[in-house]
């Protein structure tokens, strides 16, 4: 049977293949330690789910609930920004609540796109900056991560060669998957090629308080006339743990704000009234910095963890500066094989789940994102399995290669 268009213009997606073999390898009593999705294992804080729960106890609180988020929860948004960038957003007009970042990213891309439109996108990346556009008929042209020269040159070469010119392009810093940081002079030049060449600029800013060693993540909004191009995503997924909660927000250009906020009027009614209400109190915490900073610490410990055992282990981890993410080069041994490959192995070898690179992008196909979203104890055992994995990895080899040329 024929797929649906927009359907067709989606390619497998991969995490998928590896999320079945984990549930098969779990249903035959395996024991998986899951560093796969970005999924957080820490509890959401105390306060914020009594707040949740004392708001719904109250009748008036179940009906629809605001799609641009209520007015405090905007409110609140506002005031993190100031505090924490000194950027001022009007919460009436440059701020709206999203379902997460996700949603918000498919959303402004419904609300800006016109089929054949060209938007430049960072490869590797999180899928949704990618096909977010891709199934609202856009065109996607692949831009380097890395913030250096070759990345405003590949702009440019964008820019010359794309017909139509591109309308947007998207940032990601803290990268997702990459874990690459930028500094706020990047930004700057960011903002003066979007301005000459008249291109919006979108930046996912999830990951903005997952940061290491000691220097906060910049937003693109403290570039001054930063907000003429940008809006920024954000989520409380990460940083407050409420990855279910599905509670984001999308800040910065009037008319972009504009845009997103009408065409979800249209698709959603927001999130859960008390849902909202929490994440007002979550945001308006006098001792958020404190909560934020424990966060950031377990992310700190894990990480540190992981470099030394998977090191000692026999795979070296470049230590990620930021995001809950490390970028893992796959062991020279077993790159021929690819990232879908290896992230298959290594659960039916070693017990230990990894999100395959390529599922971020074509160029991510010699790396494995690995997440660290289980404790210190647990990382030290995928350590060991690893260890005892790699010791048979040329027999490991030479069973696979006999067990392709068969096929």
């Amino acid at each position: 049977m024929e797929e649906f268009h927009k359907v067709r213009r989606l390619p497998p997606y991969v995490f998928e293949q590896v999320n079945r073999l984990k549930a098969s390898a779990r249903a035959a009593g395996a024991d998986i330690i899951d560093l796969g999705m970005g999924n957080p294992d820490l509890p959401t804080n105390k306060f914020i789910v009594d707040k949740l729960v004392e708001t719904v106890q109250r009748p008036d609180t179940h009906g629809y609930s605001s799609s641009k988020g209520i007015p405090g929860l905007r409110r609140a948004q506002a005031a993190y920004y100031a505090r924490r960038f000194g950027v001022k957003l009007n919460p009436d007009t440059q701020v709206v609540a999203t379902l997460g970042s996700k949603e918000g990213f498919a959303n402004m891309a419904q609300a800006i796109t016109a089929p054949g439109d060209v938007v430049l996108c960072p490869n590797p990346s999180y899928p949704i900056h990618a096909f977010g556009f891709l199934m609202v008929g856009g065109v996607i042209r692949s831009i380097p991560v890395e913030p250096n020269e070759e990345f405003f040159r590949a702009l440019e070469r964008a820019v010359a060669h794309s017909i139509p010119k591109p309308i947007a392009m998207i940032l990601c810093y803290p990268s997702n998957p990459t874990a690459t940081v930028v500094e706020l002079d990047f930004y700057k030049d960011v903002v003066a090629f979007a301005k000459k060449h008249g291109i919006f600029v979108l930046s996912d800013l999830a990951y903005s308080e997952i940061y290491f060693d000691g220097k906060p993540t910049p937003s693109i909004l403290q570039v001054p006339g930063a907000i003429d191009v940008a809006v920024e995503f954000t989520s409380m997924s990460k940083t407050f743990s409420m990855a279910g909660w599905r509670m984001g927000f999308a800040v910065g250009n009037d008319r972009l704000i504009s845009a997103l906020t009408r065409v979800k009027s249209y698709l959603d009614y927001g999130a859960f009234t008390p849902i909202q209400v929490a994440a007002t109190a979550a945001l308006n915490d006098p001792d958020i910095e404190q909560h934020i900073d424990e966060v950031r610490q377990t992310y700190k410990r894990r990480r540190d963890v992981m470099v030394e055992s998977f090191g000692r282990a026999g795979w070296d981890i470049p230590p990620p500066a930021a995001s809950m993410f490390a970028w893992v080069p796959i062991p020279e041994k077993f790159r021929p094989l690819g990232s879908l490959e290896f992230s298959k192995l290594l659960i039916e070898k070693a017990d230990v789940a990894v999100a395959p690179g390529i599922g971020f992008g074509e160029h991510g196909d010699d790396y494995v994102r690995i997440a660290l979203v289980e404790n210190e104890h647990r990382i030290r055992q995928a350590a060991r399995n690893i260890k005892r994995f790699l010791g048979t990895a040329d027999d490991t080899l030479h069973n696979v290669i006999s067990l392709n040329a068969h096929r």
